[in-house]
């Protein structure tokens, strides 16, 4: 038999997670290839877009979660655009 295929569940970190990652990618936090600061900005509004439209209908933990990430790469984005290492 053929090895079946794990599909995770549908969460709300399955919609928020590869914004993250892909803003860690272009803040150079994951090595991918360089820093792209305009990149990491347009991702972090979609991130905070996300938090706009989905307010009031998060549990805590999610709501912990997206503010969280937020925070982290809005503190990460200072650094780089200001010439300093995060």
């Amino acid at each position: 038999m053929g090895k079946k295929e794990v599909i995770p569940p549908l969460e709300f970190s399955s919609i928020l997670l590869p914004f993250y990652t892909k803003a860690l990618e272009a803040l150079g936090e994951i090595e991918k290839g360089g820093v792209n600061l305009p990149l990491a900005s347009r991702l972090i509004e979609l991130i905070d877009l996300l938090e706009e439209k989905t307010r009031g209908n998060l549990s805590k933990e999610e709501k912990e979660m997206i503010t969280s990430i937020s925070a982290q790469l809005k503190i990460i984005y200072f650094k780089r655009s200001k010439g300093n290492e995060a």
